[in-house]
């Protein structure tokens, strides 16, 4: 059965809550652009140490390739094992 990306986003991307997390993922990103410690179009992924995205300070954040940074082992509710 394909994926129904339609319900995806009505049911998660939309809420409020995830928007604002999206948004600051994208601010840090941004911040590690200006700062140059990444370039526009890398392949790096912007890690936050402490697993809040919305916590952008430059302490928490480090650089990180795509499949260190989205291969954390998960609990059955999706959440990161500790």
């Amino acid at each position: 059965m394909p994926r129904n990306y339609k319900k995806e986003y009505k049911n998660y991307h939309k809420l409020p809550a995830q928007r604002k997390r999206n948004d600051a993922r994208k601010k840090a990103r941004r911040a590690m652009v200006k700062a140059g410690v990444v370039k526009k179009g890398s392949t790096m992924d912007i890690h936050h140490r402490d697993g809040n995205p919305r916590n952008n300070k430059r302490s928490n954040l480090a650089v990180t390739s795509r499949s260190k940074n989205r291969s954390f082992a998960r609990t059955k509710t999706a959440r990161k094992k500790k």
